[in-house]
């Protein structure tokens, strides 16, 4: 007899999930650490000002973050990573949204596969998600060489950008079914993912995801200070 699939649901963590973003607060902390030096805030900090000012767009800002992460990462040791990430987490671990934490709860009473993704290293995701009860976590995973000491180069790196491949890989090697899928995104890179399931949920959308939402007639959901806003 065939075992029965188990519906799956899937959450982007960053701005989703966590009140910020991890990379953003690793990168941070990385230079107050002195791991990576302070002028590499440059290659962001036009970027971050713009979104900040409303003139600019949060994926153009994040993909920057992304970018000085990957440049700077190379010859850093594993262990002062890791030590860096688990002090991030530690201060942040609380830092969720309401809506999204008690969703994944609920979510796992009716015994969901429930999947994390993340474009932040996989270390600090898997920390940050530890207690959050997801069933398997995703994120970006770089090269450590020999020595203990990163090589610069990301793993997996055609499946882990494309969140969508990501979903269909877990349905396929987990013999998890779309069937009753839930999936909760805030910006236009989720878009691809909330397409393929059944329930899409954009949490507090950013305009691109607010209007692809609006026309597919995906469900909203906004959440602010201590209230929770529906169908807008």
């Amino acid at each position: 007899m065939d075992t029965p699939r188990r519906k799956v649901a899937i959450f982007d963590i960053d701005g989703t999930i966590f009140r910020s973003s991890l990379l953003i607060e690793l990168v941070e902390e990385l230079i107050a650490e002195g791991i990576f030096t302070p002028d590499v805030r440059n290659i962001y900090a036009r970027d971050k000002q713009k979104w900040l000012d409303r003139k600019g767009d949060y994926e153009t800002y994040i993909t920057s973050v992304v970018t000085v992460f990957r440049r700077n990462v190379e010859g850093v040791r594993f262990d002062d990573f890791f030590r860096v990430a688990k002090r991030v987490v530690a201060l942040h671990k609380n830092r969720v949204y309401h809506y999204t934490r008690n969703l994944v709860r609920e979510l796992k009473k009716k015994k969901y596969y429930v999947l994390a993704i993340s474009h932040s290293p996989k270390t600090a995701v898997d920390m940050f998600c530890k207690n959050l009860g997801f069933t398997k976590v995703y994120g970006l995973m770089y090269e450590v060489d020999g020595k203990g000491r990163f090589t610069g180069a990301m793993m997996h790196e055609d499946i882990i950008f494309d969140k969508s491949k990501v979903l269909q890989r877990a349905v396929e090697k987990e013999n998890l079914t779309l069937r009753g899928s839930v999936g909760v995104g805030d910006t236009e890179s989720d878009i691809r993912f909330l397409e393929l399931v059944e329930k899409p949920i954009c949490f507090n959308p950013n305009q691109k995801l607010y209007r692809t939402a609006k026309r597919k007639g995906w469900k909203i959901v906004v959440e602010r200070k201590d209230v929770v806003y529906e169908g807008i």
